[in-house]
């Protein structure tokens, strides 16, 4: 059975088309797709990729790695020639069964804050994409903004763990999450979905407000760029 998370990403490719823009740099609307079903199933594609990723340079220098990441280029090529149409009816599918993610709650559990950010990847990068526009805004399904925020929290301290300044996340007139803890602070404010989207990277397109000290928030915005 396929969630409704897995759904609705399905269903903005198809509507935004193989050649569409992301805010993924360098991926388009297919290469987006093809990241999705090599991360479902295809661990032999899915790992070397991201070991070569993380090794630079270092990889070619492994046989081994080098000879997996050549078939993980192989794996991922195949995959980008089939029609865009039945390349992403693949991914709606789901995972294969034999894998853990094939269970609703663990699929859940994995996939709801990446196929989140991944659907916006796509929306907001599209020509056009007004952030002041009443209509750019997408309504959540219920629980889902809940489910982001569970996400976000173990994610933060993760990713904000190289600022020389505290960070606070906090949504109006809701709750706050401290990622670092410092004398001098920063606060990040925005809804819980455009929070996730900052955390994750997606600085230029999450609709959120910084606050604190002036050196502070310079220092901050500095560091940010970098992650």
């Amino acid at each position: 059975m396929t969630g409704p998370d897995r759904a609705h990403l399905a269903d903005l490719l198809l509507e935004a088309g193989p050649d569409a823009p992301t805010l993924c740099e360098g991926w388009n609307a297919r290469e987006l797709a093809v990241h999705l079903v090599v991360r479902d199933g295809r661990p032999d594609a899915f790992v070397p990729r991201q070991l070569g990723e993380r090794l630079g340079e270092r990889a070619e220098r492994v046989t081994v790695l080098r000879r997996a990441v050549e078939h993980a280029d192989a794996v991922e090529g195949r995959l980008r020639a089939l029609p865009f149409s039945e390349l992403v009816e693949r991914f709606r599918s789901g995972p294969p069964r034999w894998t853990p993610q094939a269970l609703p709650q663990v699929e859940a559990l994995a996939n709801g804050l990446e196929f989140y950010v991944h659907g916006q990847d796509v929306r907001r990068a599209a020509p056009g994409w007004d952030p002041s526009d009443p209509a750019a805004a997408e309504e959540l399904r219920p629980g889902q903004r809940e489910a982001l925020w569970r996400s976000l929290k173990g994610l933060a301290r993760l990713v904000y763990r190289r600022a020389s300044v505290g960070v606070v996340l906090a949504v109006p007139a809701g709750p706050q999450l401290v990622a670092v803890r410092r004398e001098r602070q920063v606060v990040v404010t925005g809804e819980v979905e455009e929070l996730v989207l900052h955390a994750t990277g997606r600085r230029g397109a999450a609709r959120v407000e910084l606050s604190g000290p002036e050196d502070a928030v310079a220092a901050f915005s500095g560091v940010v760029q970098q992650m």
